[in-house]
């Protein structure tokens, strides 16, 4: 089977730069596996350092960009899996840095009539700071164990503890919430590509942020895939930073507490089909 990794990002190039080092060296050994970054618009600094990363394995980075004429994540992500070539996709956002066993986790959680929702440790707006501005510190969070984390949490640099501990990607519980739509987080899910399709992937109705990822969670489940618990597996570091404008929350939660009731809604209104 053959996976890609659908990368989303937007005009911050530190953190794709930080994201960018810790799948270069799996994406060398994973020859299985690319990788798309679905850029919403990002300036022409972003593209130049995705050449970068381009010339070192050139036959496994796409870039795909669109104009810049506001939150068009969902739109973005369409385009990109449009043209991925893998049979699995493993989506994750642009301001979580994944660490080095990423894809083999989620190649080991990977169950068909699933999607997989990973889970992330949220790193504090001072510690962020310091990871941006030394770049080898990302590398010594890799390598800390339980004394370390737990020295993070005590100073509030992380939200978590566990986060190195590898748990059986099979156990029983990884299926204990497997129809609670809240819990997975669109910034670290792994799901085939063909479930995906079938939904007519995210809906591109959703305008600005808020809930287009909860919609298309809601539409897998109508469609009998279920969900699968990625935690102890596939952690990912997010990046602290500012949040998007919630404009549009109200309107959009109310659009997904709609479909939410009618199991028979499984299509994406405006998605996937027109590329």
């Amino acid at each position: 089977m053959k996976y890609t990794i659908v990368l989303s990002t937007y005009n911050w190039k530190i953190a794709l730069d930080l994201i960018l080092a810790s799948l270069l060296p799996q994406l060398e050994i994973h020859t299985d596996t690319e990788l798309i970054i679905a850029d919403d618009g990002s300036a022409t600094d972003t593209k130049a350092l995705i050449q970068i990363y381009q010339k070192q394995l050139s036959d496994k980075i796409i870039h795909i960009w669109h104009e810049d004429i506001g939150f068009r994540k969902s739109v973005i992500l369409n385009k990109a899996v449009a043209v991925a070539r893998g049979e699995y996709l493993l989506f994750l956002d642009g301001d979580c840095i994944p660490f080095p066993d990423y894809i083999s986790q989620h190649k080991q959680l990977a169950k068909p009539g699933y999607f997989v929702a990973g889970n992330r440790v949220l790193l504090s707006k001072e510690y962020t700071a310091d990871l941006i501005s030394h770049k080898s510190a990302v590398e010594e969070i890799f390598a800390w164990n339980l004394v370390s984390w737990l020295k993070a949490r005590a100073y509030k640099k992380v939200n978590k503890v566990f986060s190195f501990l590898r748990l059986n990607p099979e156990a029983k519980w990884r299926y204990s919430r497997s129809q609670n739509w809240k819990y997975p987080k669109g910034c670290n899910i792994g799901m085939f590509k063909a479930d995906f399709v079938e939904i007519n992937g995210y809906d591109e109705i959703f305008s600005g942020w808020g809930h287009e990822d909860a919609d298309l969670f809601i539409r897998l489940l109508h469609n009998n895939v279920k969900i699968k618990d990625g935690r102890f597996a596939i952690p990912v570091l997010h990046l602290w930073h500012k949040e998007s404008s919630r404009v549009n929350e109200s309107a959009n939660y109310a659009r997904i507490m709609n479909r939410l009731q009618d199991k028979s809604f499984v299509l994406a209104q405006d998605g996937l089909d027109k590329y």
